[in-house]
Parts: C-alpha cells; structure tokens; sequence
C-alpha cells in the first residue's frame, strides 16, 4: 500500500521549502483533466519550456501538452494512429506519445506518483535527504528532474550501458550520477546499489518504481483515462477495444490496462518483454537492447492476476524498426509502400521500446485475428532524441543503412510480424509468473509472503491501491494550503 502516515514538522519543513521555490503541488485529477489547473498557472506556463527547470511545470506531467516546446498550454490526449499499411494488421492501433512530457518521457509520471506521497505526508524532506531514483534509465530522467524542481538533492542510479543521452542530460540535473554494471536487464545490480546506500548511513530516500505504488496508481488514474479519451474520440459504434500491449518494465504503464478492463470486461492486457531475456516466458535471463525496460524480475507491482498474454519481441526486431523509422532509406521506402507521409513525418516519436511495443501490438492483432472493428493501444514512451546516438552506433558497425535493409525491416519485422514467443495465460501460467516475485522480492528485498499473498488471494487488494488517488489529492489540497501560508 501507500503510506499516507503524516509526519507534521517534516511537512511543514517541505511546504516553506515550496513556498521559497514557488511551486503548487498538482493534484492527479489535475494531471488527468488539465481544464482543472488554475487560470494563474496556465498564465506562468505561456513563457516556460517544456524541459525548463521551471516548478510550473509540475502541471505539464500530463498526457495532454501541447505538442510544442516552448509555451504550449492544453490540448487533446496526444496520440498517433499506426496505419495498415505501417502495421500489416487491419485493426486500429494507437499510440499513446510520451515525447510531449517534460524531460521527453512519460517516466516523468511515475516519479512524481511515487514522490508526491511521501511530500506531501512529510515522508520525504527536501531540506536534508537525498531522493534516490533506481531505474534503467526514463524514471531516474523523471526523479532527478523533479527533485531539481524542488531543490533537493538526487541521486541517480542506472547501468552503465544505457544511451550516451540519458548521462548527457543527468549529468545537468542530477546531483550524483551511479553506474551500475550491465544494461537494460541488470536491474539487480540497480537493487544492490540501493542496499548499499542504505547501510552507508547516508540520509536517503529509495524512490524504487518497481515497488513503489506510487508509479502504479499514477497509471491507473492518469494512463488510463487518457486512453478511454482517445478511445472515446476516435471509435465509431461499430468498433470496439480490444486491448493493449505494453513491455514491462517496471510494470507501471500496465496498470493502465487494468483501469481499461474495469470499463471493458472483454479487453486483454499484454506483457511484453525481450525475448533474450524470456523472464515471464520461460523464468529466463540474459541480455538484451530494447533500452528502458529492465527484466530478470517480476516487479512487486505488476498486478499478474490481471495479465492475459505475455509477448516476446526479438530486440533485433525492435532496433531494425526503430532504424526504418529514422533513417532517411527507411522513411522513404515506408513512403513508396503507401504509408502516408504525416504518419512517416511523426515516426521519430518511437524511441527503441515504443518500436517493441508496436511489434507487441501487431502480435497481439495477429494472435486473436483481430479486424477492422477492433482497436488497441500502445505506448511511445519516449522518442528517436534519446537514441540519436544509437543510430550513429549502428551505423558505425553496420554500415548505412540502406534501401535493402530498409526492405528487410519492413517485410521482416513489420509485415512479417507472426505470434511467436506468444503465450496466452492460463490461471496456473499466471501464478506460476506471480510466484516469480517471491525470489527478488521476498527472499532478496525483504517483502513479506503474506503481502505476496495478498495480491493474489485478497480480491480487495489492487482496488484499494486504486481508490487512493482521492486521499493523496485531498493531502496535495493541505500541502498547498500550508505552501501558501509559510
């Protein structure tokens, strides 16, 4: 659960820190529905940058920016439609963008879910402890940020193997940067790093997004309902939702789907992961590069229960796409082939694990022979500018990339897409998945087994985590009330 236990002197200590830096806490309801922020707000937002380390843009963690860099206020959920002719499947498939978020990322969410709570109850004291966000790299992008707003220090922790952009921009922004060994699928060494900081006797706070359910309600209650918007918007009443397909990760993201299901029994949610690192497939290990989504675990706040497929995307498959999406060969073949050029104009919105997570959505099209009346979703969690570096790489080992390979992109990883490495759930396959989390969790992190537990047996379990967005938003009314009177 959440701690919601207020600490009244830490509190007050956070709120005069607010005061001093001008900030006002959003509410979840205002990241949902920005037509709620204050007049005055959207004033000071007219002249402030999307990236710019401006507190007011606390109010821009929402999926619904101006697409724009500089000075937008409120619009629609941003969105691309992926087209036939992109995916090879006849259903419809949308694109939630998180490109349009501050520091380019969606992450930035999930940190401010899992900050937010331990703020506003005086859990956490900007004055004197250090916010330390664990991550493979987005959500650590998204803490340091948000702490430099409040003007704490931050610690990063991410692998070592992570994209050169990803350190470029930390090393601007966050207060102390640790590399760990590995890549994408070393999260252990993440999780070892933390324990260190612990014991060292350092006046810490682990923002941890992979237990933190803070990240996960964030999902729930932002996520989601920005998805049934785009639904709401785009369907005809002769089309319904089907589903999404969303890699792990964290399993933050995810949480949407099980705000989804709620509202459409029949839609499914699935999994994603690299098929290097089957962990959910077959309780694997490895390495892979489908950047930012870390594996070799089931994270404590992955609602299992509620996962009807699990997908397996080849990470050469996810860096062949994110190439035909960025290279000039691929965008000019994608254009031949009949792909419309505003859909090609805005391919650069798919970053490495947004190509997996459209591969994973035609996968999931293709396995319940899906039409033209049916729809899913997915997520770009970031974009092509956090991998420029990436490119120039691939270039330099493989040389450029051409119309043949271009082709073979399309045709192989596109249009070729098949239901391999898919494994639709059985209630025993699921517990079996669940049952994973004991090993990290309960044997290595100290959770309990009764807790494990819990989220399977307690059928009250995962709604009592998402009703609590109400008294967190009741807690950042207080906080904003105390900001306003230091």
């Amino acid at each position: 659960m959440i701690d919601l236990t207020i600490h009244p002197d830490v509190r007050q200590r956070a709120a005069r820190r607010a005061a001093e830096r001008g900030i006002r806490i959003p509410t979840f309801a205002e990241l949902r529905d920005p037509a709620l922020v204050p007049d005055d707000v959207r004033a000071r937002l007219a002249d402030v940058g999307l990236w710019d380390l401006d507190p007011v843009n606390l109010h821009r963690i929402t999926w619904k920016n101006e697409p724009v860099a500089h000075g937008g206020g409120f619009g629609r959920v941003n969105r691309l439609e992926i087209p036939p002719t992109l995916s090879g499947v006849s259903s419809r498939i949308f694109v939630l963008v998180g490109k349009w978020f501050p520091t380019g990322a969606h992450k930035v969410g999930a940190a401010f879910g899992c900050l937010v709570p331990r703020l506003v109850t005086g859990q956490f004291d900007p004055t004197s402890q250090k916010a330390v966000w664990p991550s493979t790299g987005n959500y650590c992008r998204g803490g340091a940020y948000d702490s430099a707003l409040l003007g704490c220090e931050s610690v990063a922790i991410l692998p070592e193997g992570m994209s050169r952009e990803r350190f470029e921009w930390l090393e601007s922004v966050a207060g102390e940067i640790i590399k760990t060994p590995g890549t994408e699928a070393n999260v252990k060494e993440i999780f070892d790093e933390c324990a260190r900081l612990r014991a060292s006797g350092e006046d810490v706070v682990i923002f941890n997004q992979f237990d933190e359910f803070g990240n996960y309600l964030w999902h729930y209650t932002v996520t989601g309902p920005a998805i049934e918007e785009v639904l709401a918007e785009e369907l005809t009443d002769a089309e319904a939702y089907r589903g999404l397909a969303l890699a792990t990760g964290s399993a933050g993201t995810i949480a949407s789907g099980d705000y989804l299901k709620q509202r459409h029994p029949t839609s499914v949610i699935a999994a994603a992961e690299a098929v290097q690192v089957p962990t959910l497939l077959q309780a694997g290990y490895g390495e892979h590069r489908i950047e930012g989504i870390g594996d070799k675990h089931v994270p404590w706040i992955h609602n299992v229960r509620n996962t009807d497929l699990v997908v397996g995307i080849d990470d050469e498959a996810a860096m062949s796409v994110f190439r035909l999406f960025n290279e000039p060969a691929g965008r000019e073949l994608l254009v031949d082939r009949g792909v419309p050029e505003t859909v090609v104009d805005r391919l650069e919105l798919f970053g490495i694990s947004g190509a997996a997570n459209l591969l994973a959505t035609i996968k999931l099209a293709r396995w319940f022979e899906m039409t033209d009346r049916d729809a899913l979703v997915t997520v770009a969690t970031d974009s092509a500018d956090m991998y420029r570096s990436r490119l120039a790489e691939l270039d330099a080992e493989r040389g450029p990339f051409t119309r043949e390979d271009a082709v073979a992109a399309f045709e192989r990883y596109l249009l070729g897409t098949g239901t391999d490495h898919v494994l639709e759930l059985t209630y025993p396959e699921r517990k079996r998945i669940h049952n994973l989390k004991y090993f990290t969790w309960v044997e290595q992190q100290g959770k309990s087994a009764a807790e494990l537990d819990a989220q399977w047996y307690d059928p009250d379990y995962w709604t009592r985590i998402q009703a609590m967005a109400e008294p967190i938003d009741a807690l950042i009314g207080e906080f904003n009330a105390l900001v306003a009177d230091a």
